[in-house]
């Protein structure tokens, strides 16, 4: 990661910060916009088959889309809401705990997956074609009340919110929706700290992945902070564009 990098991403999140505060009216358009391309793209990522003008029509009319599987607008409906009480946390003055986490998961599979929401694993994880080997699930709880220990002290920086996504998909304590999750914590994190939440889109699917793999495998993070930094400095440039008067 290049200190070029860094310092486009600092000089970005100053001059948002001198916007501040934004208008309501400006501030809620906005957010929606993004929010909705948070859903798609977190969904997309894992094989949802919802385009984006779908999952808006889901999310803004409750619509149907014909040919589509029920459980695609289940998962749209479910991560849209997340992401709402995501906001409303990230604005709140308590700590990022272990707790929140497994709420977090619970409100992205509430209806498509309720079975499995907030509850860990007690069965082996394995993502197909992955040499990656994930924690036996006897050692979530543990795994899990250590990442709450950290979180609570790790910061809002970029790089702790990164770090906390891959912490979370390192030990995958979920039966399902473990990136969903950790990308969900991973944007609390940016927004406790002043940033605006990013995607991973899919076109960065592939990259995503081999950096994922990359940290496990080689406990090397280089790449996926890369990856993700890059993400965040595209996207405070998209909130400047449309902020900023020209």
């Amino acid at each position: 990661m290049t200190g070029n990098l860094l310092a486009s991403i600092a000089e970005k999140k100053q001059r948002l910060d001198a916007l501040r505060p934004l208008s309501g009216a400006a501030l809620a358009a906005l957010q929606k916009s993004f929010d909705v391309d948070l859903t798609y793209t977190s969904n997309a990522i894992e094989g949802n088959t919802l385009t984006l003008r779908e999952t808006a029509e889901v999310i803004e009319h409750g619509l149907t889309v014909g040919g589509k599987p029920l459980r695609d607008h289940l998962e749209a409906a479910d991560h849209y809401a997340a992401v709402l009480w995501m906001r409303e946390l990230a604005s709140a003055s308590g700590p990022v705990t272990e707790a929140v986490v497994c709420d977090l998961h619970r409100r992205i599979v509430v209806r498509s997956q309720a079975e499995i929401a907030g509850v860990y694993s007690t069965l082996p994880r394995r993502i197909a074609g992955s040499p990656v080997v994930f924690p036996n699930a006897r050692k979530i709880p543990e795994l899990m009340q250590n990442l709450g220990a950290w979180l609570e002290r790790a910061g809002s920086l970029p790089e702790a919110a990164f770090e906390a996504h891959f912490r979370l998909v390192a030990i995958h304590p979920f039966a399902d929706g473990n990136g969903r999750t950790a990308r969900l914590l991973m944007n609390l994190l940016l927004l406790r700290g002043g940033f605006p939440p990013i995607a991973v889109r899919p076109i960065d699917r592939e990259r995503y992945l081999d950096a994922l793999e990359q940290a496990s495998i080689k406990d090397d993070l280089q790449a996926f902070q890369q990856l993700l930094h890059e993400r965040l400095n595209e996207t405070l440039a998209e909130y400047l564009d449309l902020l900023e008067d020209k």
